[in-house]
This record gives structure tokens, C-alpha cells and sequence, in this order.
């Protein structure tokens, strides 16, 4: 482009552009060839002229992409899938770009490029060298980054970007963990989790796998306590005026769970979502009321749960002795299960009455509140080591509410459990091994995320038609 010059705002009235994004053909022989070769506009040289570019070629970049479409794939007879609204469709079939490169299978001889650069990008205030060993080094700044991936979060692209990032790349991932305003990213991973009902499965997982990842970090751990939050206007079940990060997060895991429970029942939910909660254990903090209360809420739908198929199993049992024809359902199975759930539980609480009882009078109520759901479980082999601790504050507590009389204030009691804290000897509780899960993806990742990348790219790219009758790589009602 040349001798002709135009401002950025003045793009969109481009009669050039419009000619040659419109639906009349244009000769080779036209002179708008070489009027539109002519023609130059000034760079952008900062990130507010970037997005007023981006902004002033939208209609034409939309033209251009749909008449490629045709070209190339035959608009006749194909769908187009309904997307939802952009703010920029050029970040996004540029972001649907950057996740089918670098979900490009490693070639016999050489890894992926594309991962290879993810992987290994630093921030622009990074002035260390590059190893040799990275040949495909760039960087980005990091601050700006974090700010578009923290206001992108309600589409599926930018969290499996995230993740992406989080999982591939130290440099992000340290850079991130660093960053004081967390509730800015950790919110957005809420709120896909807590409208689970809405999102679709793989969009639950990733924003679940990068909550794992984040509490792999004690730091940021710590910190989600230290938070505070007040009135979440998505969450419904109760109003929160204030609450630390960090107890929203248990909130919102703890109602994933249960809701896994009673509608998908998918064992890798459950597990992502308690190794999380472990993670997080030794480091809960001043934990609201209601945090504590739903704690204790899920251990009592999963004793009622346990004792059902008790139940069931034994009745089972009982038939089977007069009848040897009827297959038996697999309740010991069943039972396996819902047991390392309860185990799993029973870790966490202990887990946190071994390291911070003293910040948590409010988890020590709830348990002396519910103390009776516990009594089954003292002497059952599968329970009794990890269930030592949660006896001994049990009985030591109540022991002291006893002393002080009955009808007890909340208030009363809290000042019991306070006092009380600082006079039980610590070394009567038993150490166990530290909750320590970390994230490890599955030996051939590639099964779950190249199809799951173009089934982003067929619901979600602008302007670009498929035949559905020619899709192999994943079912048509993959979300």
C-alpha cells in the first residue's frame, strides 16, 4: 500500500474496502487493483489504536471470512452453528486459531512449534536470555494478558486458553499466583462452576482442573482467605454481604459436588473437586459460617447416602439367599465409593482442625452442632485412625459447653470454643501425612482435547460453515 493515506476511524467508510469485501466481482484488468494497492494507513502503535483497528475492520473482516467460507467448504447445504455474541470476533477466530495449533499432534521427528511457544513465552519486563534450547521464544506483556483472560472467562475458548497456560507455562503461572487482585480470576472460575446447570461438561472440567492447579500453591491458599468479598449477586442460596474468596471457593466446590452427586455422578468431578478442597485444607482461615455449616452438610449427605446402601446391600443380601437366579446389583461396589468420599471428607476436616483450629471456631461449632453424625463412623475400620482428632475436639469441646450450663447464646459459644482453643494441648492431636494432590493430565491428552478444540471452533467460529454430515472427529451434540 502506498501513496494514499487514511485515519484508522476512517476504515469502515473505506469505499477500497467495501469494494473488495462486497458481493459484486471485480475484473483483474479494474483499476481498483491498483487503487486499493495505493492505499496506506498509519500503524498502530499502542494498544488503544490496536483496538480501535480491530473495531473499524469488524464488518469487513466478517465479509471476508464468509466469502472465504464459500470458496473453500461450499456454503450450499452446510450450517452455519449458532454462535454467541462477540465483542471482538477477531480475538476469538484468532484465539480458536492459536488452540488448533497448539493442539497440533508432535511430528515423529520434531515437538509441536506451536505448544513449544506457548510453553515457553515470558513477560516483556522479563529481560532474562532465552535458553538456547527454545527456538521458538517470544514475549507478551504479561499484565495485559491477564486482564483479557480475566474478563473473557464466560467462553469456553478463553478458559481452555487459560488452562492451557496455567498447566503448560511456568512463567504464567508463577506471574499469576504473584498477582494481588486473584479474586479478579478466581471469580469468573466460580461462577462457570456455580452455573454448572448451564455449561457444558468440558467447560465445567477445565474451569475446575485450573482450581486444582491454583491450590497446588500454599501462597495461594493463604491469600484467598485474606479476601474479602462482599455481595455476590450470582450466588442465590443465601445472601453473602461479606465473605473471604476463600470460603466462596469452598462454597462453590462443595455445591459442584452435590450437585455431581444427585444429577452426573462422574467419579473425576468428584475427585478434582475434594482434591482441591484438600489442597486448600491446611491453610482454611477464619472460615464463614455458612462455608463450615455446608462442610459438615456434605459429610451428612454422604453419611445418609452410606447408610442407604447399607441398607440396599443387605436386603440384597437377604434375598439372594432364597433366590440364586436374580442377578445382584453391585452394591459393594457402590459402598467402596461412597466410602473413600467419606474417608476423603473426614481428611479434610481433621486437616484442618490439625493445622489452624485455632482460625476456625466457626468449623468447630458446626461439628459440636452436628456431633451425633459422626458416632457411627468412631469404630468403623475403614474411619477410626482419621477419625481420632475429630473425637478428641468433639468431646473436649462439649465437655467445656457442659461446664458452662445450658442455653447456651451462638455468641456464648463461640467465646467457649475460642477460650477453649488455646487451652487444648496441641501435641494431643495426631499428625497425619500432609492432603497434597497435584493436576497430571492423561497419557494421550490429545483424545480429549483436539476434538474438544473443534467442536469450539464448529459452534463458535464467525462465519465459517461445516456439513455436519461430514463431522467424525466429535458428535454433533458435543457442547
Amino acid at each position: 500500500m502506498g501513496s494514499n493515506s487514511s485515519r484508522i476511524g476512517d476504515l469502515p467508510k473505506n469505499e477500497y474496502l467495501k469494494k473488495l469485501s462486497g458481493t459484486e466481482s471485480v475484473s483483474e484488468n479494474d483499476p481498483f487493483w491498483n487503487q486499493l494497492l495505493s492505499f496506506s494507513f498509519p500503524a498502530p502503535t499502542s494498544s488503544t489504536e490496536l483496538k480501535l483497528l480491530e473495531e473499524a475492520t469488524i464488518s469487513v473482516c466478517r465479509s471476508l471470512a464468509g466469502l472465504w467460507t464459500v470458496f473453500t467448504l461450499g456454503g450450499v447445504g452446510s450450517r452455519a452453528a449458532a454462535a454467541p455474541e462477540l465483542s471482538s470476533p477477531l480475538a476469538n477466530q484468532s484465539l480458536l486459531l492459536l488452540l488448533v495449533l497448539a493442539n497440533l499432534t508432535d511430528a515423529a521427528d520434531a515437538p509441536n512449534p506451536y505448544r513449544q511457544a506457548i510453553m515457553s513465552f515470558k513477560n516483556t519486563q522479563d529481560n532474562s536470555p532465552f535458553p538456547s534450547s527454545i527456538p521458538h521464544a517470544f514475549q507478551i506483556n504479561f499484565n495485559s494478558l491477564y486482564t483479557a483472560l480475566c474478563e473473557q472467562q464466560t467462553s469456553d475458548q478463553a478458559t481452555l486458553l487459560l488452562y492451557t497456560l496455567l498447566h503448560q507455562n511456568s512463567n504464567i503461572r508463577t506471574y499469576m499466583l504473584a498477582r494481588t487482585d486473584m479474586e479478579n480470576l478466581v471469580l469468573p472460575i466460580l461462577e462457570i462452576l456455580y452455573h454448572v446447570e448451564e455449561r457444558n461438561s468440558h467447560h465445567v472440567y477445565m474451569a475446575l482442573i485450573i482450581l486444582l492447579i491454583l491450590t497446588e500453591d500454599d501462597g495461594f491458599n493463604r491469600s484467598i482467605h485474606e479476601v474479602i468479598l462482599k455481595n455476590i449477586t450470582w450466588y442465590s442460596e443465601r445472601v453473602l454481604t461479606e465473605i473471604s474468596l476463600g470460603s466462596l471457593l469452598i462454597l462453590v466446590v462443595i455445591r459442584t459436588i452435590q450437585y455431581n452427586m444427585t444429577r452426573t455422578r462422574d467419579k473425576y468431578l468428584h475427585t478434582n473437586c475434594l482434591a482441591a478442597l484438600a489442597n486448600m485444607s491446611a491453610q482454611f482461615r477464619s472460615l464463614h459460617q455458612y462455608a463450615a455449616q455446608r462442610i459438615i452438610s456434605l459429610f451428612s449427605l454422604l453419611s445418609k447416602k452410606h447408610n442407604k446402601v447399607l441398607e440396599q446391600a443387605t436386603q440384597s443380601l437377604r434375598g439372594s439367599l432364597s433366590s440364586n437366579d436374580v442377578p445382584l446389583p453391585d452394591y459393594a461396589q457402590d459402598l467402596n465409593v461412597i466410602e473413600e468420599v467419606i474417608r476423603m471428607m473426614l481428611e479434610i476436616i481433621n486437616s484442618c482442625l490439625t493445622n489452624s483450629l485455632h482460625h476456625n471456631p466457626n468449623l468447630v461449632y458446626a461439628l459440636l452442632y452436628k456431633r451425633d453424625l459422626f458416632e457411627q463412623f468412631r469404630t468403623h475400620p475403614s474411619f477410626q485412625d482419621i477419625m481420632q482428632n475429630i473425637d478428641l475436639v468433639i468431646t473436649f469441646f462439649s465437655s467445656r459447653l457442659l461446664q458452662a450450663g445450658a442455653e447456651l447464646s451462638v455468641e456464648r459459644v463461640l467465646e467457649i470454643i475460642k477460650q477453649g482453643v488455646v487451652a487444648l494441648p496441641k501435641d494431643r492431636l495426631k499428625k497425619f501425612p500432609e492432603l497434597k494432590f497435584k493436576y497430571v493430565e492423561e497419557e494421550q491428552p490429545e483424545e480429549f482435547f483436539i476434538p474438544y478444540v473443534w467442536s469450539l471452533v464448529y459452534n463458535s467460529a464467525i462465519g465459517l460453515y461445516w456439513n455436519p454430515q461430514d463431522i467424525q472427529l466429535f458428535t454433533m451434540d458435543s457442547d
